[in-house]
């Protein structure tokens, strides 16, 4: 019997953990994988702080322990001093992804000048893709429509479970046998 599809879904943002700020992150990436994923899916979310060794533990409890095939990250990739999401990732990750990075600016910077101040990456922890979003929900859009694409064949790579997807809305990037 397989484990049901299990996708982490991490908001980084000092003041959503505290609760003075209304996580819309977190909310907005769940959305996303509903409206585009038609294989059933578990999310396992989080709202933490901007400390990179809590972001650091929380990413590899869910790669590692809580078998998540997928951690989307939200917040944490600007400039700013606490911000260090694409650290924290790259510490607990074994390959770098940077494509995924420079996709995501590269469609942001069609919107938005200050998209050079992002950092996004993303990275390959055990057997889990991580992907670092900005903290705005139109820009987590954005920036999933562009790369999901290769999410689903980057996980059957990783020897992860096959997603499928609502092609009516997004067509996941297949190889031609």
């Amino acid at each position: 019997m397989s484990l049901p599809i299990r996708i982490g879904v991490v908001t980084v943002s000092d003041r959503a953990s505290q609760g003075v700020y209304e996580d819309r992150g977190g909310p907005a990436i769940r959305e996303y994988l509903n409206e585009v994923l038609t294989s059933p899916f578990d999310v396992v979310a989080r709202v933490i702080s901007d400390d990179q060794p809590v972001i650091e533990q929380t990413l590899r409890e869910l790669a590692l322990t809580e078998r998540c095939c997928l951690v989307i990250t939200t917040g944490g990739t600007g400039p700013a001093f606490r911000d260090v999401t694409p650290e924290a990732t790259l510490a607990v990750c074994e390959k770098e992804m940077p494509g995924f990075g420079e996709l995501m600016r590269q469609v942001s910077l069609q919107k938005v000048p200050t998209a050079i101040l992002s950092r996004q990456t993303a990275g390959i922890c055990g057997q889990a893709l991580i992907v670092n979003l900005p903290g705005q929900p139109r820009a987590i859009r954005e920036c999933l429509d562009a790369v999901f694409p290769a999410i689903p064949y980057c996980i059957v790579l990783l020897n992860g479970p096959f997603l499928t997807t609502d092609e009516c809305r997004l067509v996941a990037f297949r190889p031609k046998k």
